[in-house]
């Protein structure tokens, strides 16, 4: 009877472990999230289709500025998505109709530029699979096109298969400073692997690795 009580004292606790790992995950997502929640799903669904990757898209944005529309970083980086003003201008330059009032500060504007951005570096990036092309997309987002066609081709010239990101071309560094490439490098793992998840979990649809 003793031990029986132990077993289910046990049982008990770990059930409230359990419980309180899957309270905690949902309270990382803030609760300024949900007020931008339909917006974002209808400009993801708009730009990439009804089976759009929301969570991914929800996933970058929190790590960008953790859903703060007013975020302004050191560097100059503005909004919910934390766009630099040159390329706010770029974008506004490539998506007239959609960005052409450049608004960073706007939710929807800079949810419809993260969006937009994330749509148009990914038709221009082949990868294995939509995990590994959203990992390469995440680092052009945050470090420039450029470089992660440099790295690729580095990856490739060293005998690494250059469509996959994670073990492959994430190791190749074909000229950052060494506080970039950690930045860089960092930026697609924490989206994909910690956010994503989160965001998938509290119901915000399918993300690229999910």
């Amino acid at each position: 009877m003793a031990k029986s009580r132990i077993y289910l004292s046990l049982g008990f606790l770990a059930l409230l472990a359990v419980v309180a790992l899957c309270g905690s995950a949902h309270a990382e997502v803030p609760s300024e999230a949900e007020r931008y929640r339909r917006d974002l799903t209808r400009i993801a669904q708009a730009e990439w289709g009804l089976d759009a990757p929301v969570a991914t898209f929800a996933a970058q944005i929190h790590q960008e500025s953790r859903w703060r529309f007013d975020a302004t970083s050191p560097v100059g980086a503005q909004g919910l998505g934390q766009v630099m003003p040159s390329t706010a201008t770029w974008l506004a330059q490539l998506f007239p109709k959609k960005l052409g009032k450049v608004e960073p500060f706007n939710p929807s504007w800079s949810m419809q530029a993260l969006v937009s951005y994330d749509r148009w570096l990914a038709d221009r990036i082949n990868a294995r699979d939509a995990c590994e092309q959203g990992a390469m997309v995440l680092s052009s987002y945050n470090g420039g096109q450029g470089w992660v066609i440099r790295d690729r081709k580095l990856a490739s010239a060293s005998g690494a298969d250059p469509l996959t990101w994670f073990g492959s071309v994430e190791r190749f560094n074909a000229g950052r400073s060494v506080a970039a490439f950690k930045e860089n490098r960092q930026y697609p793992q924490v989206i994909l692997r910690r956010w994503e998840p989160l965001y998938v979990a509290a119901g915000w649809g399918k993300g690229v690795c999910q």
